[in-house]
């Protein structure tokens, strides 16, 4: 992905991932990282939901209950 296309780091209080996603991690690979917190891996398998310890972000598995 071109450097011009990422979006910023803790943009967003909220974010839907999928599992395509997972490992999930805080900033997000597609973020530009550059001006946010050390990257964190959130384990979000379970219950479909994980906040970023961080940052406070919130993340959702929409695709949680289809597998």
């Amino acid at each position: 992905m071109p450097k011009s296309e990422k979006t910023l780091a803790n943009a967003a209080h909220e974010y839907n991932v999928t599992h395509k996603d997972l490992p999930l991690c805080c900033p997000m690979p597609s973020m530009a990282s550059w001006n946010s917190h050390p990257r964190v891996y959130l384990a979000i398998e379970k219950t479909g939901e994980a906040e970023c310890p961080y940052c406070s972000a919130i993340f959702k598995l929409t695709d949680f209950n289809e597998r």
